[in-house]
């Protein structure tokens, strides 16, 4: 017997919806506004998810697929305009302590308020992200070498003076991060993997270092690495060729 395509269409469609409303409602963000079922409500419905999609549900800030969206974007922007663009990696320092002494309910409450102080530590053009467990990134387009160290000083202090209350009448708790710091090479096609890791070298650095410190790229200018360089040259040729 042939399978009827527009019937199993219609019965799955409901389900569907209701399972988009869940998803809302456990993500505790309100439903759209308007007649259930209206082009309104479902534009609403549609823009709430996508939103839902790109935000880490714990703390709000972008998550790590928003993250590496916008890294391929600054990469791209920095190698067209050679705007300066800084990259901090940033490690919640000794969290497993928390976690073990305090639980993962305390756990969660610094991962959010460490958020909080992020967020509020940066410009509204700069993006901040929870890329995984209590690692954050932010990218910073258009921020100059000078400034870079400064800036990410700024934002190491915030979190350090910013004490977490894990229970109502607990005493709080003091929080440090550790920061990486790497610019992406102007006018240089690089990619984002490489960025990450140059930032990454510099957060490694910082932690074995004695963590709660900052830790950029020695250079001003970001040093051009063997892959940029072959990728910049190959580039060169192709388009000599064309």
């Amino acid at each position: 017997m042939p399978c009827n395509t527009a019937t199993a269409d219609a019965e799955l469609a409901p389900l569907q919806l209701e399972r988009a409303l869940q998803l809302l409602t456990h993500s505790g963000r309100p439903l759209p506004a308007g007649e259930p079922g209206s082009a309104a409500w479902m534009q609403g419905l549609i823009d709430a998810l996508v939103e839902l999609s790109s935000r880490d549900a714990l703390t709000g800030l972008a998550n790590r697929r928003s993250f590496e969206l916008a890294l391929a974007r600054e990469v791209d922007r920095v190698a067209r305009s050679g705007e300066p663009a800084l990259l901090l990696a940033l490690d919640v320092d000794h969290f497993k302590r928390v976690n073990d002494g305090h639980g993962h309910a305390a756990g969660d409450q610094v991962l959010r308020t460490v958020a909080s102080a992020l967020q509020d530590s940066v410009r509204p053009m700069d993006l901040v992200a929870r890329i995984g467990g209590e690692e954050f990134a932010i990218i910073l387009p258009n921020c100059h070498a000078a400034f870079g160290a400064t800036v990410a000083e700024r934002i190491r202090r915030r979190v350090e003076c910013t004490p977490v209350a894990v229970t109502p009448s607990g005493p709080s708790i003091a929080v440090t991060i550790s920061v990486g710091g790497a610019f992406a090479p102007q006018w240089v096609r690089s990619t984002p993997t490489l960025w990450i890791e140059r930032a990454d070298q510099q957060l490694y650095k910082a932690k074995a270092h004695g963590r709660n410190r900052v830790q950029m790229e020695a250079a001003a200018i970001s040093l051009v690495s063997a892959a940029e360089r072959s990728a910049l040259f190959d580039s060169t040729f192709s388009e000599g060729l064309e």
